[in-house]
């Protein structure tokens, strides 16, 4: 059997042991306008689940409301406020789809929509639907995701870091087969000038990869690669 529903003449006039609704207090469901509160627990129960499930505050825009306060407001004649199931939820901290899709699981059925005034109805039924829905949300932009880096093998920064340190490797060692021919081996002195020439070649392909080195990192950085 469903608990019975009370009304009080103020909302202060609830027992404190009989609120259940953690999330929510007397003044939240009460009528805006004149005190009264009207409770309903299986609405009220409804309500809390909904904010369990969706894990954020719900701001309750209106709940109970007096015959006198709904005129008042241009409610319905027969406003679902005045039964207490029905609550005005604002939107500020909730993507409408997903608190729609939320409370349908709960088990509202009446759903209005007022996206003017930042707020989604929802009653215990009948099962209807009125107003526009929200329009959609802009989905934020992902942020940029960096141009892939080059295979490392295939860099022009390290090719051109590779020529200059094989070239400047095959001077040294040029130089030094220079050196060890023309002291120790006098038969093949003759190659000494050639050998030396070979050692420049080398170093200008050095200076060839560094300056390959240098005009990639400058292309690189204008076009924001690093």
């Amino acid at each position: 059997m469903s608990d019975p529903i009370r009304t009080f003449r103020h909302f202060r006039d609830v027992p404190q042991n009989f609120w259940r609704w953690p999330n929510f207090s007397p003044a939240e469901i009460a009528c805006r306008g004149t005190g009264p509160i009207k409770l309903h627990p299986e609405a009220l129960d409804k309500l809390q689940a909904l904010r369990e499930r969706l894990g954020k505050p719900l701001i309750v825009r209106s709940a109970y409301r007096s015959p006198e306060h709904n005129r008042a407001v241009g409610g319905a004649r027969a406003s679902k406020h005045m039964d207490g199931t029905a609550f005005d939820i604002a939107m500020s901290n909730h993507d409408p789809v997903a608190f729609e899709a939320a409370a349908r699981e709960i088990g509202f059925l009446g759903f209005g929509f007022y996206p003017r005034s930042g707020f989604i109805h929802v009653d215990l039924g009948p099962a209807r639907q009125w107003g526009e829905r929200f329009p959609a949300r802009p989905v934020p932009f992902a942020p940029e995701t960096p141009p892939a880096r080059e295979v490392l093998a295939q860099s022009r920064t390290m090719k051109g870091g590779g020529a200059a340190g094989v070239a400047t490797l095959g001077a040294a060692g040029i130089e030094v087969a220079q050196e060890l021919l023309a002291e120790t081996q006098s038969a093949v002195l003759p190659l000494v000038p050639y050998l030396d020439t070979l050692r420049w070649v080398f170093i200008a392909v050095a200076l060839a990869g560094v300056a390959v080195t240098i005009y990639a990192r400058i292309d690189d950085w204008k076009r924001g690669r690093r």
